[in-house]
């Protein structure tokens, strides 16, 4: 009994000063889940992005008046804020939805065998990246959504959207050096892609911190800048990608490329047709909110296989151990 309440009180310890570490011991997951795991946190990530583009559509940006609690009264929004508390607070606890999807996909991650330290990495800086979007959350609502931390706030979702992509893509992935699979040329093309794809989100920001749905009913300070004569610029911009993704797609074909980058090049090409068609449709109909909302979405999809170009522009194969060829079965068979 003594040699057990002794290992009980060891395994205890163990688990304090090394929760994960305990974990990966007694649990070993399925690769199945681990990919599932990551993209959980993927999935949570792009719907913290939708759901805040509600609070804001909805006027609901300062539901809750302070952070971290919701009045100064209360943790939780009262009946005397009506939906727009209900809304903005929804949207504060799903923070908490995707901290478990986040956790989940570190668990499961370092739990794997073999441990893949990378893996694991990619988790943990979601993790981070998430507090860090939490606290910048909490000073938009103190300083009233200032436009610029609202930018700030998006661009930030927008690296976790990244990171999360890496990840979900990593967990279908091998541990081996990197192979290209295409020339220097067509890697270089998919670098201009991602800039001109980051620009467009950049100044979709900008679009959105000068324009008409400021985020709450009560008058709140806009970028001094002409909306529409940016929102040009973002069209622009549009079509660069655009122009990119079909020169892309048109020189992948010629030179017969491999199936995968193929592949994700065309599905982009096909959701930037829908983006775009959403964008002009909002612009000619005065911005109503809903196609606000889903333009929003298309721009996290967008976003998602922008990388999903870029990643697959190579190969990581699963490590193989050195096993012993032939020749050298032969002369151990001799031995």
């Amino acid at each position: 009994m003594d040699r057990v309440a002794n290992l009980t009180r060891a395994d205890a310890v163990a688990a304090a000063r090394n929760p994960l570490a305990l974990i990966a011991e007694r649990w070993t997951p399925h690769p199945r889940t681990v990919r599932r795991a990551a993209l959980s946190a993927l999935v949570m990530a792009v719907i913290i992005v939708v759901t805040g583009g509600a609070v804001r559509l909805t006027g609901s940006g300062l539901g809750c008046p302070t952070w971290p609690t919701c009045t100064d009264d209360s943790l939780t929004t009262t009946r005397e804020m009506g939906v727009h508390g209900v809304i903005e607070f929804g949207n504060r606890m799903l923070t908490y939805v995707l901290c478990a999807a986040v956790g989940w996909a570190i668990v499961a991650a370092r739990a794997q065998k073999p441990w893949r330290r990378s893996l694991t990495r990619l988790g943990w800086a979601q993790f981070w990246v998430v507090m860090g979007n939490a606290v910048l959350g909490g000073i938009v609502v103190l300083v009233g959504l200032n436009p610029y931390t609202v930018a700030a706030h998006f661009l930030l979702s927008s690296a976790l959207i990244a990171v999360a992509t890496v990840m979900w893509q990593r967990t279908r992935e091998g541990d081996a050096e990197p192979r290209p699979l295409v020339g220097k040329p067509i890697r270089q093309l998919v670098g201009f892609l991602v800039l001109a794809s980051v620009l467009l989100l950049a100044v979709g920001t900008v679009v959105t911190g000068a324009g008409p749905h400021a985020g709450d009913s009560q008058e709140v300070s806009r970028i001094p800048i002409d909306w529409q004569t940016v929102a040009k610029l973002h069209a622009v911009l549009a079509w660069i990608v655009v122009t990119l993704t079909f020169a892309l797609w048109f020189i992948l074909k010629a030179v017969d490329a491999p199936r995968g980058p193929l592949a994700r090049t065309r599905e982009l090409f096909l959701i930037l047709l829908g983006q775009g068609v959403i964008g002009y449709v909002q612009s000619f109909t005065h911005l109503p909110e809903v196609l606000v909302g889903l333009h929003m979405l298309g721009s996290c999809v967008m976003w998602i296989w922008v990388l999903r170009v870029l990643l697959s522009l190579r190969e990581r194969p699963e490590a193989v151990a050195d096993l012993p060829g032939p020749a050298t079965e032969a002369t151990l068979a001799k031995a």
